[in-house]
């Protein structure tokens, strides 16, 4: 039986509600066969970050060829990296073995606010821009990557986007789940063309690991060969819905991950 591969390149989460786990999970949930490149070992759990452990650039080097020399990689997400070796070591991987279908989640801060990216590797993060089909930065992350104010309307984020797909993206998928109203409203920007998603904001405290799961679902959706624009689509129905019954989920005593296995129990 053939199934589509996925590799996720990101931190451990402790916690079990991010990171690697929560990538795992997504592409385990939507049919697609999970490899991993562990960048950072986390102690934490669902109320704080405890302690940060990066891996050496040399064995995310040694994991990202022990992966590829094997597997037929379809599509790659790429999480926390932390610092500046670490991203040179998964450029260095992603050109040698021409990884395709590339999905970058800019992460750079977590929701308790402990730093996953050091400061002095934000510019190194914007030059990993260019290898990826797609970025998907929220409205923090895309005024940092950029060094302006943190986009307040749609127009304001469309006009980052494009500054972000000028440094070599793909596309760029700008998430307004920091932003207000009603909707939650996420830009996916391509070379002439841009799409709206717009889906109502839901009021839950377990959200933890919306991010990643979002990114691992849209490199799901292109590992099983879905346009990007179909795979944006398939990928946020899957985190909304999985949001949406969160709360059935007694995990932790702060805020807890979304219901990745929401269609089974």
């Amino acid at each position: 039986m053939s199934v589509p591969i996925a590799l996720a390149i990101a931190g451990s989460d402790s916690g079990g509600g991010a990171g690697i786990q929560a990538d795992l999970k997504t592409f385990a949930a939507l049919g697609v066969y999970g490899a991993c490149v562990v960048t950072a070992l986390t102690a934490q759990n669902t109320v704080k970050i405890l302690g940060i452990h990066e891996v050496p650039a040399q064995f995310i080097t040694a994991q990202m060829d022990a992966v590829f020399s094997d597997l037929d990689v379809a599509a790659v997400k790429i999480g926390m990296l932390g610092g500046a070796a670490a991203i040179a070591a998964v450029a260095a991987g992603l050109e040698r073995h021409r990884a395709r279908n590339v999905v970058l989640d800019t992460v750079m801060v977590a929701t308790s606010g402990k730093r996953l990216l050091h400061e002095d590797a934000v510019g190194a993060l914007r030059a990993l821009t260019a290898r990826a089909r797609v970025v998907t930065p929220n409205l923090p992350e895309a005024a940092a990557l950029l060094g302006e104010e943190e986009a307040r309307d749609e127009k304001t984020m469309y006009a980052q986007a494009q500054q972000l797909l000028a440094l070599g993206a793909g596309a760029v998928l700008i998430k307004g789940g920091h932003g207000s109203g009603p909707d939650s409203v996420d830009l996916l920007v391509e070379a002439g063309s841009c799409t709206r998603f717009a889906m109502p904001r839901i009021q839950t405290r377990n959200s933890h690991g919306g991010g990643c799961t979002l990114a691992s679902a849209i490199a799901a959706g292109l590992a099983k060969n879905l346009a990007l624009v179909d795979a944006v689509r398939e990928a946020k129905t899957y985190v909304s819905d999985a949001i949406k019954v969160a709360d059935r989920l007694e995990i932790g005593s702060g805020p807890g991950p979304l219901h990745h296995f929401h269609k089974w129990w």
